[in-house]
């Protein structure tokens, strides 16, 4: 195992810049997910840890060592990509165990680390097939095994699930939890998939334009967005955002109107660096929206409703919006289309962002006390 540290790490094809001052520690054992939107440099940043591109500029260390001069096949790193990359006419166990033969390890070494790596992953009883045999999940379990039997110290995956059906995604995704769990090791997983990134991660950097915005634990980012970029990407669906005046700034509590309806809205967040008057971004997420409560509430008109079984999502308009604005509320819950619909915004649950998209500080959670109990 290994840690892996990046220091101003950039990288650019002629004026073209794709990764911009990367600074990031991934720790010994962690399990650390890329996620961002297309184009926002991913795959670009796995590719330079694995040294299949060569940084431009920074500090790129594997286990205490530089390796921005290091080839890849020495850097002690293993990488799964998006396309299984299996040889077609070679058996299972012959796929497995082709990079050991080519590093001239001995056949009995070979055979018990392609039998240990395959038990591990539940192909040991097809090792004598094609690849053209296999569904699509054991594929990619190959193209795992074929990265355990290296003992890297270092795991990196490209978007590993990408070509795989919804249900099989779900069961790989336990699959990748366990296999992390089973071998300690530092893995690198890049995903466009946010359910993927919230499920499998220990920290999470989500990426915009080739910089890093956050980096956190799942639910910190959920939670404690620092900035509007993370607030939109991270959750499903995304964070609804309306344009807003502050009235009022404490540091416990900012009072807001929204723009379009003159509606007032309590937020529990510290605005204490802010002035009244200042133009803000008010973010509330559709699940923490409660239909029908009329108490520090956004009125809107319901336009379309998805009925999924247990979650409803109702699409309303409001005159802040020119989009709809989204609420999710339990599958039993009457909604129907072209209804008045008022949506409580829980102060605890606002989220606030000044002109330049930057979070106010959320209050800390309290549950509420509960009264003491004395014995008669």
């Amino acid at each position: 195992m290994a840690d892996v540290k990046l220091s101003g790490v950039g990288k650019a094809y002629g004026e073209v810049k794709i990764l911009r001052g990367v600074d990031l520690d991934i720790r010994d054992g962690e399990f650390m997910v890329f996620v961002g939107p297309s184009g926002c440099g991913k795959s670009t940043l796995l590719r330079t840890i694995a040294g299949l591109e060569d940084i431009t500029e920074g500090t790129l260390s594997i286990g205490g060592r530089v390796v921005n001069d290091v080839p890849p096949a020495e850097r002690g790193i293993a990488m799964v990509f998006q396309s299984y990359a299996l040889y077609p006419h070679m058996n299972l166990f012959d796929n497995m165990a082709f990079g050991l033969k080519l590093a001239k390890v001995p056949p009995a070494e070979i055979e018990r680390a392609v039998n240990s790596a395959a038990k591990v992953l539940h192909i040991d009883h097809l090792l004598q097939r094609l690849p053209k045999d296999l569904s699509g999940g054991q594929r990619q379990r190959v193209a795992i095994g074929r990265a355990i039997v290296r003992k890297p110290e270092v795991f990196l995956f490209d978007e590993p699930l990408s070509n795989l059906d919804t249900a099989l995604r779900v069961k790989m995704r336990y699959e990748f939890a366990k296999l992390h769990d089973e071998f300690k090791t530092t893995m690198i997983y890049v995903t466009h998939d946010q359910v993927e990134a919230m499920t499998l991660a220990d920290r999470i950097v989500v990426l915009q334009a080739g910089r890093i915005e956050q980096v956190g634990a799942p639910m910190e980012l959920y939670e404690h967005p620092a900035n509007l970029f993370v607030a939109g990407f991270i959750g499903s669906p995304a964070m609804n955002f309306l344009d807003a005046e502050l009235l009022q700034a404490s540091a416990t509590e900012a009072l807001v109107q929204v723009a379009g309806s003159g509606e007032t809205l309590r937020c529990a967040v510290n605005a204490s660096a802010a002035r009244p008057g200042a133009a803000v971004k008010l973010g509330v997420r559709p699940e923490h929206l409660q239909a029908g409560g009329m108490d520090n509430a956004l009125h809107t008109q319901v336009t379309f409703v998805e009925q999924l079984g247990s979650m409803t999502y109702a699409y309303c308009s409001h005159p802040a919006l020119d989009e709809v604005l989204t609420c999710a509320v339990p599958g039993d819950h009457a909604i129907a289309a072209g209804s008045a619909l008022p949506l409580h915004v829980p102060p605890a649950k606002a989220y606030l962002f000044d002109a330049q998209g930057r979070a106010f500080p959320r209050l800390p959670h309290r549950a509420p006390q509960q009264a003491a109990t004395h014995a008669a």
